[in-house]
């Protein structure tokens, strides 16, 4: 017999291949993402070169995953994963051979191409759930992502230590965690889209410059939307433009700064897994949004602020013979047009000031989408909840695009602090406006 209070329980069981799938598919996404602006580095890319390149997988990714998700909705959600999910082992291969700049570049556009695997496991997600676990079901995808998210450094930093900062080992490291979700999701996942669908519904648009116009149109969603934007491009860049930072300012190679990525993830699980929800309670979504501007604001000022003074450990020649590689892949140290601190000044104060400042920007990244999210979910009627969170998150794919640009064009042209400072002042604007308008919000 089923009652009210079996409607509203997860069918956890139903749902977890897709956890594991997501988590899977992220921990060989962010394997490479402390180790991607220094791979650039070794083909002689400028600053804004590696901007570029970070880009390119969000750009790609904010083109394609409509597409895909589109696709998803007519043949079902386990072919079109099936088939990104070979593209990114595609990406991941073709970035383990990369002997040049260009097949860097190419092996993110495949990558970013076929990047749906995240909104098409949300609708497998939407497909499992009912309107009242359906809310539970997607935050249990966020958690997977962001476990995945902090996984990905650690298994990042043991692979460099273990083989002597060989980047392509990274490399093939995450096509392995790729062929691992494409496996799980040919025997294990089950189609979840039914023949019962409406058709008409599968040819709608998934995503429209309309729909954003009219959200941005509505005064409290709007402004949480431009808080999204601003704080993703301010934090984004502080993500992908990090590793070149700790290299240029700290003299810090790929496994030193993969180990203060799993510093900085391990405080966001604590901040997400334990006090978000109890924050959330106890001051409001809107005191969560106030806190992460704030918090954030301080982490980007402190870290732009960080004093030129190199790790304890620092030796020059060894940093450019990690980045020159060894055997068929290396490059001459000559070609790596990257400026290096110099080794007379050495010492604990750089390292311990970016790790205190890394602790407020970390807090700041890891309250903020959440609960901004939250708030839009307040402010919209429930029948366009899910359209809604579609907007955002086609905001927060576009600011990703936009971060490392922006970073990447202020780091070349005005040095590695200066893009960390004008985020961190962005925030701090926004945070000065903020209290008027999020006020407003339900």
């Amino acid at each position: 017999m089923t009652t009210e209070t079996d409607s509203e329980k997860l069918n956890f069981k139903r749902i977890l291949p897709v956890l594991v799938i997501v988590l899977v598919d992220l921990m060989g996404l962010s394997i490479i993402i402390p180790l991607l602006p220094l791979y650039a580095a070794r083909f002689g890319s400028s600053p804004l070169v590696i901007g570029i390149l970070q880009a390119a997988y969000p750009l790609m990714q904010f083109l394609g995953a409509p597409i895909l998700g589109r696709l998803s909705d007519r043949f079902g959600r386990k072919p079109i994963l099936v088939a990104s999910q070979i593209g990114t082992f595609a990406g991941f291969i073709l970035l383990g051979f990369a002997n040049s700049l260009w097949l860097l570049f190419l092996s993110r556009i495949i990558d970013g191409l076929s990047g749906a695997n995240i909104s098409t496991a949300q609708a497998a997600i939407a497909d499992s759930t009912n309107e009242k676990t359906r809310t539970q079901g997607l935050g249990l995808v966020g958690a997977a992502f962001g476990v995945g998210f902090v996984l990905g450094p650690i298994i990042a930093f043991v692979v460099l230590a273990a083989t002597g900062q060989n980047y392509q080992a990274v490399a093939f490291t995450a096509a392995f965690f790729s062929l691992t979700s494409i496996l799980l999701t040919t025997f294990w996942f089950h189609e979840t889209l039914t023949d019962s669908v409406d058709p008409a519904a599968a040819r709608k648009r998934p995503f429209s410059l309309g729909a954003i116009r009219q959200a941005l149109g509505r005064p409290a969603i709007g402004f949480l939307l431009i808080i999204m934007f601003f704080y993703q491009i301010a934090f984004g860049g502080y993500e992908q433009l990090f590793s070149l930072f700790t290299l240029t300012r700290l003299g810090m190679d790929a496994r030193d700064t993969s180990g203060l990525f799993v510093l900085a993830g391990l405080f966001i699980i604590v901040v997400q897994g334990g006090l978000i929800g109890k924050w959330s309670k106890q001051k409001g979504d809107r005191w969560l949004v106030l806190l992460g501007l704030s918090t954030l604001a301080i982490g980007l000022i402190g870290t732009g602020l960080t004093p030129p003074v190199a790790v304890p450990w620092y030796d020059k020649a060894k940093v450019l013979e990690s980045m020159a590689g060894e055997g068929q892949f290396s490059v001459a140290i000559s070609s790596i047009n990257i400026h290096l601190p110099d080794e007379s000044a050495r010492g604990w104060l750089g390292i311990i000031w970016l790790m205190i400042a890394s602790f407020p920007a970390a807090l700041g990244g890891g309250v903020l989408h959440p609960a901004i999210n939250s708030l839009i979910t307040k402010a919209s009627d429930k029948s366009e909840v899910g359209g809604m969170l579609g907007v955002a998150t086609s905001v927060y794919s576009l600011a990703n695009a936009v971060a490392p640009l922006f970073y990447g064009v202020l780091f070349q042209w005005f040095g590695g602090p200066v893009p960390f400072l004008v985020g961190g002042g962005i925030l701090a604007i926004l945070w000065l406006y903020a209290p008027r308008v999020v006020k407003a919000t339900k």
